[in-house]
């Protein structure tokens, strides 16, 4: 599975949310998107739930969540700068096509899958300086 074998080294697996009892995987992107001056990429989540839990922590504000009919997909817009902290906190960085293989899987997408298996990758590693996410 492709989105959990981009993790970073020293980063646990799933980031543990506000009462340290319950835990959550979420997940970044590796696009950047210019949105004015800024450069964004994506933040998502296995559930809802655990993605507003960890936007809040994030310090996102609830207005800035993307949901169909608008967007495609359930996620928030975020700064790299963001991304960064993101990742700190235990996020998960995917290729650019994480967000559409997350999807995928949820909805038991098979063809899709193979698809997005069949497409090329970056090599993370290379864009971190030695680290693998």
């Amino acid at each position: 599975m492709w989105l959990l074998s981009v993790r970073h080294h020293s980063t646990p697996s799933r980031s543990h949310s506000w009462n340290s009892t319950t835990l959550m995987t979420v997940y970044v992107d590796d696009v950047r998107h210019r949105f004015g001056r800024m450069v964004m990429c994506h933040l998502w989540a296995d559930t809802v739930q655990e993605l507003h839990e960890f936007a809040a922590r994030l310090g996102l504000k609830r207005q800035w969540f993307q949901c169909p009919p608008k967007a495609s997909w359930e996620h928030y817009d975020i700064s790299v700068g963001v991304k960064a902290k993101a990742i700190a906190l235990g996020a998960v960085l995917t290729d650019k096509y994480g967000p559409l293989e997350h999807e995928a899987r949820r909805r038991g997408d098979r063809q899709k899958l193979g698809l997005i298996a069949s497409l090329p990758r970056r090599n993370l590693e290379q864009k971190t300086s030695g680290q693998l996410f």
